[in-house]
């Protein structure tokens, strides 16, 4: 039996289209958000599909990578990115709050230690992954932990909708490895931000990134290539997303190490993708190629250099906008279901009473 129900349903999907095609208005005028609005519906398996305390997270760890020469954009490092998240020094601090989005700050595995807040989740694995370059970013046991980690906010967390971002020094590099590794793509596609880089600047990055590859070059497990090249970030995401689509809840994908998540995620459950849409905040290149692995675009395209998380927010009215269509569209007398069509049993995966993650040795 698979983990997660697949969202694919002719009759519902028929069912979703009549009702938006039954205004001659509507008809042929809704673009992609047609497309939107339908995969709403049969996510929700629903004719009305809603939202209820929106919640945007973002995943903030360190990489062992950074100790080869691995810099944040204007030298900043991790913990004060997360202290200006928290702090609502940072434009997706300002969207979120502006766009009625819950917003959380997971602390899965920062260098130091970070100072309380109402919106800091505590779930550090370890101060930082080791450098791929050496050995394994993370132990197996640490990244079966971090996933157990994700499911549990995931299943703590309110409401049915979870932007995902993660955030740290060396991110965007660790998971543009796990990417490569399980895709067989380039790392260079996924690593370089565009032909404007610096040339010395990526020369030394394709050193560490595969001087890393070269250490790791026969794993193939899915999370083993997450333990090989770290990211307690993207480890914790995955967990969350695993639990998140297994209650039918629509995941936000917004950035290369969310994406890196998903792509794990989708080997321990391939249904798990059919709950996402994709965001972007940079227009990193690498970006680009992580969406092409999925078939897939950013609901916005705005030209953004910004923190991951913040597309989310932007892309979030957008959302909820194409809900609307279908939960406030038509004169179905208050059906949210087509007759004839069972709702679906929804159930966590999460399981506070067993120690291990379902769908892994």
């Amino acid at each position: 039996m698979s983990l997660i129900a697949p969202t694919a349903n002719p009759l519902l999907e028929q069912a979703l289209l009549s009702k938006l095609h039954r205004s001659e208005l509507a008809q042929g005028s809704l673009g992609e958000l047609e497309a939107v609005a339908v995969r709403l519906g049969l996510l929700q398996h629903s004719l009305k599909p809603r939202f209820r305390e929106p919640q945007l997270v973002i995943f903030a760890a360190d990489h062992g990578l950074a100790v080869d020469g691995i810099h944040a954009p204007a030298g900043r490092q991790t913990e004060d990115l997360v202290q200006q998240v928290l702090a609502g020094a940072q434009p997706l601090s300002v969207f979120a709050r502006q766009q009625g989005l819950a917003l959380s700050v997971v602390d899965c595995g920062v260098a130091i230690q970070l100072p309380a807040h109402e919106r800091l989740i505590q779930r550090k694995i370890a101060h930082g992954t080791r450098n791929a370059r050496v050995g394994n970013a993370m132990s197996l046991e640490q990244a079966h932990a971090a996933i157990r980690a994700g499911m549990e906010i995931g299943d703590t967390l309110r409401g049915n909708l979870l932007a995902c971002a993660g955030l740290g020094v060396g991110s965007h590099e660790s998971a543009a490895l796990v990417l490569a590794q399980l895709t067989g793509t380039p790392v260079r596609e996924l690593a370089i931000s565009g032909p404007e880089m610096n040339p010395e600047l990526v020369a030394h990055l394709m050193i560490v990134v595969q001087g890393a590859q070269g250490r790791h070059r026969g794993v193939s497990d899915a999370v083993e290539v997450l333990a090989a090249f770290g990211g307690f970030e993207t480890a914790v995401m995955v967990g969350a997303m695993l639990v998140a689509a297994s209650k039918r809840h629509l995941v936000m994908v917004d950035g290369i190490a969310a994406c890196a998540a998903l792509m794990v995620a989708s080997r321990i459950a391939e249904s798990a993708t059919d709950y996402c849409v994709f965001c972007r905040s940079q227009t990193h290149q690498g970006l680009d190629r992580a969406l092409s692995l999925f078939q897939a675009s950013a609901l916005l395209e705005l030209g953004l250099d910004t923190l991951d998380g913040t597309g989310a927010c932007l892309s979030w009215p957008l959302v909820n906008s194409a809900a609307a269509l279908l939960s406030e569209l038509g004169d179905d007398e208050g059906q949210s279901q087509p007759a004839g069509i069972d709702p679906p049993v929804i159930r966590s995966l999460y399981d506070p009473n067993s120690p291990t993650v379902p769908g892994l040795p």
